[in-house]
């Protein structure tokens, strides 16, 4: 199912959203340009001497065929540029569940990895998805927080989204980026809120597509139980989607919203008499 857009104004200019989606495309194309660039040399030294198999980001054939040694005090390893960037400021679970910064460093503690991975993207498709529900979901949230306080939501949602991935498992050296953990809260707050907005949604019915109304109740109350249903049947982190991270983050919105929305601004979800309109 892939929502299309819903059919509830917001009071105001969603600024916060807007700025959100632009720094997210602005990141993924300097992303891109960096795939142009030439690879770089990382030393796999000390991810080999805290713990892991292989060190991340990396092509293992590549590895073995490249393997350059600097008087048996490194071992270096080719990696693209993009990847580069991603290993400084991606969060890496193994890194901060260790307290250790591994190459390559980042510019600056790595707690604050958490932040900026939320505006990294492993694809075109990973970076459109996700900002194609920002877009959607985001700007009547915003409406009911206020700017300032939909930022900083926003943000907490990525935390909470980050802490449930990473306290699911052991160590990893894969990074961890998306903003999908901070925009499943985004999607728990419009539950909450908003449960009876009806979202025009493109649905497949065998080899068709067909467009349809649903209630987000029902639209994002499916999307939550298929993230249950990933993390139960693949893990934590199967097929490179942080399903945990998902379900940390819409929880961590739907709670968040008692406290972050403006006084006296309606919840939806405990209004059986409310209707929205179209």
């Amino acid at each position: 199912m892939i929502p299309i857009r819903d059919y509830r104004r917001s009071s105001r200019f969603p600024l916060v959203t807007v700025t959100l989606i632009i720094v997210n495309l602005l990141v993924f194309f300097y992303q891109s340009y960096l795939e142009m660039k030439e690879p770089v040399l990382n030393d796999a030294r000390l991810w080999l001497k805290h713990g892991f198999e292989i060190p991340p980001a990396f092509n293992p054939d590549t590895y073995r065929l490249h393997l350059l040694r600097d008087n048996g005090d490194a071992l270096m390893y080719p990696v693209t540029a993009a990847d580069y960037f991603v290993l400084r400021f991606g969060l890496i679970s193994g890194e901060l569940l260790k307290r250790i910064d591994l190459p390559p460093a980042s510019p600056f503690p790595l707690i604050l990895t958490i932040f900026t991975s939320i505006f990294l993207h492993g694809g075109l498709l990973h970076l459109l998805g996700n900002m194609l529900y920002l877009w959607i979901f985001g700007d009547n949230v915003e409406s009911a927080m206020g700017r300032v306080k939909f930022f900083l939501f926003y943000l907490l949602c990525g935390v909470g989204a980050a802490a449930a991935q990473i306290f699911s498992g052991p160590p990893a050296a894969i990074p961890m980026i998306g903003a999908s953990g901070a925009i499943a809260g985004v999607l728990g707050a419009y539950l909450v809120l908003f449960p009876r907005s009806q979202i025009l949604t493109l649905i497949p019915i065998f080899f068709f597509l067909r467009l349809i109304y649903l209630p987000a109740i029902l639209l994002l109350g499916l999307w939550f139980l298929f993230q249950i249903l990933g993390a139960a049947i693949g893990g934590a982190q199967a097929g490179g989607v942080a399903w945990l991270a998902h379900i940390g983050g819409f929880a961590v919105g739907a709670l968040l919203v008692f406290g972050f929305k403006r006084q006296g601004f309606p919840v939806g979800l405990f209004d059986i008499r409310q209707r929205d309109r179209w």
